[in-house]
C-alpha cells in the first residue's frame, strides 16, 4: 500500500512540475522582453484582426537607431533575408530553409503595401502580405494562409494572422524593437492546438528572431551567410 501510495506521490509531484513548466512556457511565449505597457499599447495593424484568440508581446533593445536596423526587417522572408533564427533553430524546425542574410540585400530594399513576403516554398502557398509600412518605423505583415493546405481543404480551418514590427526610436542612439502576433482560428480544435503548441514555441522562435536583428544592426552577425 505504501509502495502504491508513494507512486501516486511522485506522479502527482511531476504532474504540478509538468503543469507548472507548461504554464511558464505559455507566459514567456506570450510576454518574453516586453513590458506591461507595451502590452497594453496599441500598435499598427491591431484592427485587422478584431478579435483575436492569441496575442504575444515580445521586444528587445538594440544599440543602434531605428534607420540601422529596418533594413534588416525590410528584407525579411524565406529565402530573402530569412527569419534571423539561428542556423540550428532552421536545421531542426525548417530544413528547407537556407542560412539567414548577415549582409544588408540592397534589391529587396523597397516594401509597398500588397507585396508578397514568401514564408515557404511555392508549394505550401504560405505567406504574408504587407498591410502596413512605413520605413523606419512599422512594418504590419498579414497572412490568411499559415495553416497546413491539407486542412484548410479538408477540413476548412481558417487563420487570420498578423506580424506587426515596431521600431521606437530612444532618443540615446537606440531603438526599442517591439515584435506583436496577433490571431484569430477556427474552428475551435485548430485553435486549441495553436494555443498549445505555437505560443510555447513563440518564446523561441520570437527571442530568436529579436536577438538576430540585434546583432546584426549592432554589427556583429552570428557568421551565417546568405540568404534564408
Amino acid at each position: 500500500m505504501g509502495v502504491i501510495l508513494g507512486r501516486r506521490s511522485a506522479l502527482g509531484a511531476a504532474a504540478v512540475v509538468l503543469v507548472g513548466g507548461l504554464a511558464l512556457l505559455h507566459r514567456l511565449g506570450r510576454t518574453a522582453g516586453s513590458t506591461p505597457a507595451e502590452r497594453r499599447s496599441t500598435r499598427p495593424g491591431d484592427d485587422l484582426v478584431a478579435a483575436p484568440c492569441m496575442v504575444t508581446d515580445h521586444a528587445i533593445t538594440i544599440d543602434a537607431p531605428p534607420s540601422v536596423v529596418w533594413p534588416w526587417l525590410a528584407q525579411m522572408g524565406w529565402h530573402r533575408g530569412g527569419w534571423y533564427t539561428a542556423r540550428w533553430v532552421d536545421r531542426l524546425l525548417f530544413p528547407a530553409n537556407e542560412p539567414s542574410a548577415d549582409v544588408i540585400l540592397p534589391d529587396l530594399q523597397v516594401l509597398e503595401v500588397g507585396d508578397v513576403i514568401p514564408d515557404g516554398p511555392p508549394e505550401s502557398s504560405c505567406g504574408f502580405v504587407v498591410a502596413e509600412v512605413a520605413p523606419g518605423r512599422h512594418l504590419v505583415l498579414h497572412s490568411t494562409e499559415h495553416l497546413p493546405l491539407s486542412w484548410r481543404r479538408r477540413f476548412g480551418a481558417r487563420i487570420d494572422w498578423t506580424w506587426v514590427f515596431l521600431l521606437d526610436d530612444r532618443g540615446d542612439g537606440s531603438t526599442r524593437f517591439a515584435f506583436r502576433t496577433r490571431a484569430a482560428l477556427a474552428p475551435r480544435w485548430v485553435a486549441g492546438l495553436y494555443q498549445l503548441l505555437l505560443v510555447p514555441a513563440d518564446f523561441v522562435m520570437a527571442g530568436q528572431m529579436l536577438r538576430g536583428v540585434k546583432a546584426r544592426a549592432e554589427g556583429r552577425p552570428p557568421g551565417c551567410r546568405g540568404q534564408g
